[in-house]
């Protein structure tokens, strides 16, 4: 077995995105199914339609100054708040930059790929996601292969740390 040894200085240091869920993953009483249409400059309207939107997850995301989330996809519906700091989020499919900050919302409507930031230097960034459709089992996050993260950061002009 090995021992992994770090610094003290290295144990405080935040991740770059801290993830704290804040639920499990609790299901509705009966049936429900969920209709979301979102119209955003650029892109076709998206209609995203649940049968069975039974799942739901909420999850509070810290994200350190400068940092980037890979490129992703979730397999469900995301209802996303800004509480804190600044949160920028860009689809793949026209890599456009929308600027969001404290007391603004955004639907990420599941199966597209993005990627989303926190711009600031100094200042943290607190998100707060609500997962509908989420599975009951599995992961949330869908990340694409190295290749293609690597291809959409140079499509799009990501700059990561």
């Amino acid at each position: 077995m090995a021992l992994i040894m770090s610094t003290a200085a290295e144990a405080d240091e935040p991740k770059p995105i801290a993830a704290e869920p804040l639920t499990q993953r609790h299901a509705f009483d009966g049936e429900v199914s969920v209709r979301i249409t979102q119209k955003l400059e650029g892109l076709p309207e998206q209609a995203i339609s649940f049968d069975d939107a039974s799942h739901i997850t909420v999850v509070r995301f810290t994200i350190q100054p400068g940092a980037v989330f890979p490129w992703h996809t979730h397999p469900g519906t995301v209802l996303i708040t800004v509480t804190e700091g600044e949160f920028e989020f860009i689809f793949a499919e026209d890599c456009v930059n929308r600027e969001y900050g404290p007391g603004d919302a955004l639907v990420d409507p599941g199966n597209t790929v993005h990627t989303a930031l926190n711009p600031s230097r100094t200042e943290e960034t607190v998100v707060v996601a609500l997962l509908l459709g989420a599975p009951a089992e599995g992961a949330l996050t869908i990340p694409v292969d190295e290749e293609r993260n690597a291809a959409l950061d140079a499509e799009c002009g990501i700059k990561r740390n």
